[in-house]
């Protein structure tokens, strides 16, 4: 998902941040089964977000140098 967001829809990575952190922190709360998970589970969702969104930037700006 972030890497077609960073692709096709943004290049703002505060905006990113800001989602991708909020999402985490909303998921301690809300009271459902998905949204339980440990630590290090979040810590490894905000790695593989950055590195989505990242691959999704640099395949955007190599589209553009063709």
């Amino acid at each position: 998902m972030w890497g077609f967001i960073g692709r096709f829809i943004t290049t703002n990575w505060i905006l990113f941040t800001t989602l991708s952190v909020g999402w985490e922190i909303l998921e301690l709360y809300l009271p459902y089964e998905f949204a339980i998970e440990s630590t290090i589970n979040k810590i490894s969702d905000l790695i593989v977000n950055t590195v989505g969104f990242w691959i999704g930037l640099r395949l955007r700006y190599s589209s553009n140098q063709i």
